[in-house]
């Protein structure tokens, strides 16, 4: 996976209107697409996005990591302004670790073909 920053935090100003709406809602998911397993330590979930398809802003709490089952460019926005374009490979395991602190963003395939990742959210142990 390899990511660049577009957006730098806290500007706002090439946001659409439609997307920031959306964020200042505040209407925000847990989910990261469609679940498929859950036990104590883990949660699995296929998302799966047609070509320039999206997910809306979601509340991540945990960390997790990504098997990239496609190649593909995506888009993530950050609830701070910051927008990071993603390339990915087939194969790529990305781990994001959010240091105890929420994070809230979209995410959004760039791509003409299907983007598939299997996402794996690692729930705190108790």
């Amino acid at each position: 996976m390899n990511k660049t920053e577009i957006n730098e935090k806290n500007n706002f100003d090439t946001w659409e209107v439609e997307i920031l709406h959306e964020l200042k809602t505040e209407l925000f998911s847990d989910a990261f697409g469609s679940f498929l397993f859950e036990n104590d330590t883990i949660k699995l979930w296929n998302l799966t996005l047609k070509p320039f398809g999206r997910i809306p802003f979601g509340r991540r709490k945990y960390n997790y990591s990504l098997t990239c089952m496609t190649d593909g460019l995506a888009l993530i926005r950050n609830a701070n302004g910051q927008i990071d374009l993603v390339r990915l490979k087939k194969g790529d395991t990305p781990h994001c670790d959010l240091e105890g602190v929420e994070s809230i963003c979209d995410f959004q395939n760039l791509g003409e073909k299907v983007l598939k990742l299997i996402v794996m959210e690692h729930k705190p142990i108790t």
